[in-house]
């Protein structure tokens, strides 16, 4: 059926109509609340886009749609892609008709016509200030106080090191093993060869894809390109009780995992 639509501006963003129903818009078009999503509105933001929207391009959606909402987080360009071969769309993988199809950009129009938030890549996101990480007041840094790692800084060899309220390294460059164990002990855990093979996977996982991977993402590649055995929830959780991806990330010196909700 021909979906009919109409978008008006309010103070706040815009309101599409779609079919008689009023779909609030954030200021940048993307929906107020992704569960309004629906194929008929995705089809409307594509027409007040100027997109016919083509099978390809609802395989993209679709796929996205997906990899949200097992993951919790939308994929940036190379795991797209990843997802993409995964699942046998090689063509589609081609970052030639990536942007043919998405000609806005497939992780900002595809990410808006799908109705998940949009990817970034963790260096893109703001970093914690100083200022923040070492008040006494701010909220996150008195939870954490009882976490187990580092809070506000630490000293380490004579040098002073900042850390965010989730004990994550604000200066990423400076992360060396040394730092690492260091880290390490601070939480109990003493890193063996099994560690430091996981923690080797997550740096390279970042260096690669630019971002650090939550638990289920990390379970996934592992399976994919280490085996098994070692991609269980056992044995990860056994290596890293407060969570592969959140604490695992952290001994790493890396950026903490978005969406990241296992330790």
């Amino acid at each position: 059926m021909p979906h009919t639509s109409n978008v008006v501006e309010f103070p706040t963003g815009a309101v599409m109509d779609v079919g008689g129903k009023t779909i609030p818009l954030m200021p940048d078009g993307r929906l107020h609340n992704l569960d309004d999503w629906s194929p008929d509105v995705a089809a409307a933001m594509a027409e007040s886009m100027g997109v016919n929207l083509t099978r390809d391009h609802w395989d993209v959606i679709n796929l996205m749609r997906s990899y949200y909402g097992e993951y919790n987080v939308s994929p940036v360009r190379k795991l797209l892609k990843r997802a993409l071969l995964r699942e046998g769309y090689e063509e589609l993988a081609r970052d030639e008709r990536l942007d043919s199809l998405f000609p806005g950009d497939v992780l900002v129009q595809g990410s808006k016509l799908a109705g998940v938030p949009v990817p970034h890549l963790d260096a893109e996101l703001e970093r914690r200030t100083y200022a923040d990480n070492r008040a006494a007041d701010n909220p996150q840094v008195k939870q954490s106080r009882a976490a187990g790692h580092f809070v506000g800084s630490f000293e380490f060899d004579g040098e002073r090191y900042e850390v965010t309220p989730t004990g994550n390294l604000i200066d990423l460059h400076r992360w060396n093993e040394r730092v690492a164990m260091h880290m390490a002990q601070k939480e109990g855990i003493e890193l063996t060869a099994e560690h430091w093979e996981i923690l080797n996977f997550l740096r390279g996982f970042y260096f690669e894809y630019g971002i650090s991977p939550m638990v289920k993402i990390l379970m996934r590649h592992m399976r994919e390109e280490i085996g098994p055995e070692k991609a269980s929830a056992d044995y990860l959780y056994k290596l890293f009780p407060k969570g592969p991806s959140r604490q695992g990330s952290r001994i790493a010196g890396l950026p903490e995992p978005q969406g990241c909700i296992d330790g």
